[in-house]
């Protein structure tokens, strides 16, 4: 069966997430999601990020888009992965971690992780589209955030345990980032540093420089604090100068080279369902 999927057309979804550029904020969100100490000892001892820094990002942006953009069978088969991959990614943590100490169990199908790896892909995503592609209004942001808790319920967080509104929502990214729930641990340092210094060939490096930048330019100035991960108003500046490169170029490309495969195919698919009317 084929249809406009869950959100469709005219969604702030499909405006938002179709934009490629939100690639520039995968390492910010990954690094956010591993700043909480279950999360990170979900990711150390379940995946190979050390080998692969990026794999786990990617194959959740993979999962996500087919969400988003997918039909309603598509999205719900890609739900349904998710949801089997968490139930594999239990067991205890190593190290302490804020209020967690040594010990702690932790599962991740424990909807209070689900909902912090969810909102800090949606903080990332409206962080990253305010910053390069446009302003939103705020019932634009409103709108978002709505549809967003959709997205939530997909990767099993149940809606009464996501925040109400896009006014409690920024209320709880802004108390976990200023509580004990986040903390640096060697898991997260470890990730930290794979992501930031993957062995990658010669002539990558000028491009992961280029990512590390923006990386670091957006995380919150606690984690990038506790990290101790320079950063000094020339960066400051340069990150400034990149963005407003790259926020002047979006508009003169075309939309095959702006936009995710995956939302051009859904443009097309809603396209093939409108010929016949």
């Amino acid at each position: 069966m084929s249809d406009t999927g869950l959100f469709g057309p005219g969604s702030m979804t499909w405006r938002v997430n179709r934009e490629g550029v939100l690639l520039l904020g995968g390492g910010r969100a990954l690094v956010l999601q591993v700043a909480h100490p279950l999360v990170a000892a979900g990711v150390a001892e379940h995946s190979n990020y050390r080998d692969d820094p990026w794999g786990r990002l990617y194959r959740t942006l993979d999962l996500t888009t087919k969400i988003v953009f997918g039909s309603t069978e598509t999205a719900k088969e890609a739900a349904d992965r998710i949801w089997q991959v968490h139930g594999r990614v239990h067991g205890e943590t190593r190290e302490a971690g804020g209020r967690y100490p040594a010990g702690t169990p932790y599962e991740a199908r424990d909807p209070e992780l689900l909902m912090w790896v969810h909102a800090t892909l949606v903080d990332t995503a409206m962080l990253v589209y305010t910053r390069y592609v446009g302003k939103l209004t705020i019932a634009e942001q409103h709108a978002y955030y709505e549809e967003q808790k959709l997205l939530g319920e997909q990767f099993g967080v149940p809606s009464d345990r996501q925040p109400d509104t896009f006014t409690d929502f920024n209320d709880y990214v802004r108390d976990m980032l200023a509580g004990d729930r986040i903390a640096v641990t060697d898991a997260l340092r470890d990730v930290v540093d794979a992501t930031l210094r993957p062995e990658l060939p010669f002539v990558a490096r000028p491009l992961v420089a280029a990512l590390n930048l923006v990386t670091v330019g957006m995380l919150p100035q606690r984690v990038r604090r506790e990290l101790e991960v320079a950063w000094t108003p020339g960066r400051e500046r340069l990150l400034e100068a990149s963005r407003v490169v790259i926020s002047r170029l979006l508009p003169v490309l075309p939309r095959i080279m702006r936009d995710f495969p995956p939302a051009r195919n859904a443009d097309r698919r809603v396209e093939r369902l409108a010929a016949p009317a």
